[in-house]
């Protein structure tokens, strides 16, 4: 059965990945996120629709579900993966300034859509999040650790209130994960290095593998698997 499937921050690295493993099934596939011109560019690569939007906007995000509902009526998963380190990307500011910018950029960015689509939820429907190694560990002093850990018992709280309804809700939280933005052209050999030893796999991540995690997660077979936080990292956060 074909599905609606809405992935936030579907015009690049993680979230493209998880919007193409979705559209190779068929579904239909909405991405979502603040570039029109690069939504538009893998919305075609891909197959989906491209929906331009800052979710971090009360009345981009109203917008976007007064839009959903009038094409669709309802949808079927949600994955919120719009996100990333504003501070790591040269935020300027002070401390409020820095952490606010984070707080927008991953937290607005992820309760915003869920509070305004859960009332379009079919039966059986999923609701992912896609968090970070550095909920766990920390981001080397920065915001953006604590903003990711901040959608962690947001996801066991909605996961109590949608479960009576058969929707799950789920976390996934990659580790080193290359062919992303995220780093900006700042990841250097040796800090590569030291990421990918961290591992036990002996590599670093691809995007694939958080889509992989996710498409399986918003299957059927994951019916009973909810309020769950999921690594995708090796077994970079236990440490060697």
């Amino acid at each position: 059965m074909t599905r609606t499937i809405v992935v936030s921050g579907g015009g690049t690295g993680i979230g493209k990945a998880v919007a193409a493993r979705f559209a190779a099934d068929g579904d239909r596939v909405v991405i979502v996120g603040r570039r029109a011109d690069v939504l538009e560019k893998a919305a075609r690569e891909i197959g989906a629709t491209a929906l331009a939007a800052d979710l971090s906007d009360p009345a981009d995000v109203e917008r976007v579900r007064a839009d959903l509902a009038e094409r669709f009526g309802s949808i079927d998963v949600l994955v919120n993966n719009a996100g990333g380190n504003v501070e790591r990307h040269g935020e300027q500011g002070d401390v409020a300034q820095r952490w606010t910018g984070n707080f927008r950029a991953n937290v607005l960015t992820a309760v915003l859509p869920t509070e305004a689509l859960r009332d379009l939820l079919n039966p059986s429907g999923r609701v992912l999040f896609v968090t970070s190694i550095a909920a766990f560990r920390g981001s080397s002093g920065t915001s953006y650790g604590p903003m990711k850990a901040a959608l962690h018992p947001y996801a066991f709280d909605l996961a109590a209130t949608l479960g009576p309804r058969g929707i799950t809700v789920n976390v996934v939280a990659p580790g080193l994960i290359e062919d992303t933005e995220f780093f900006g052209g700042t990841l250097g050999d040796e800090r590569r290095a030291m990421l990918v030893a961290q591992t036990h796999t002996g590599r670093a991540g691809t995007p694939q593998d958080v889509a992989e995690t996710v498409h399986w997660l918003a299957s059927p077979g994951s019916g009973h698997v909810t309020a769950q936080i999921v690594q995708v990292n090796g077994g970079a956060e236990r440490g060697r």
